[in-house]
């Protein structure tokens, strides 16, 4: 089971923040092969969705009894593009294909909707996902582009689209 955890960027302390960094480096630049700048400047000012999994004590990185498995920041609309957006979708390798990714973009979406009320939501997709998003009302909005080396797409969530 993932417990869910929403903060704004002041409300991480040191360890949550290098949890997240972490898990960001790993995925993004080493799986992915991928080097980009990765701190961009648009943490301070996002929420974070982050999901913990307990384990046995001690079982978890430098001697944590939990994990963190899932994260993705949700940024305010005119943060980065006009609308709201969210980014920086991850799973840890632990946990793909149990559908913790569903889990975490419902949960993700959940908390806008609670937060921010129904609003349009931009992201800009790793192309093999649109399909995953398109299951949770996401429509492509752009043709195909590259990233850092990555085939994109933009795509587009209409607020009247509240559940997958």
């Amino acid at each position: 089971m993932i417990e869910w955890e929403w903060a704004s960027f002041g409300q991480l302390d040191t360890h949550k923040l290098y949890r997240i960094l972490q898990l960001r480096s790993e995925v993004f630049v080493v799986e992915q092969n991928c080097v980009y700048q990765d701190i961009d400047g648009l943490d301070p000012g996002s929420f974070h969705l982050l999901g913990w999994q307990h384990g046995q004590p001690g079982q978890g990185q430098h001697g944590q009894d939990r994990q963190l498995v899932a994260y993705l920041r949700c940024l305010p609309k005119g943060l980065k593009f006009a609308e709201a957006s969210l980014g920086r979708v991850i799973t840890c390798g632990t946990v793909r294909g149990s559908g913790a990714g569903r889990a975490l973009l419902a949960e993700a979406l959940a908390r806008m909707e609670s937060e921010w009320g129904g609003q349009v939501i931009r992201i800009a997709a790793q192309l093999y996902l649109q399909k995953f998003y398109e299951a949770f009302g996401f429509v492509a909005c752009s043709a195909p582009f590259d990233e850092d080396g990555i085939p994109h797409i933009d795509m587009l969530r209409q607020p009247s689209l509240l559940q997958p």
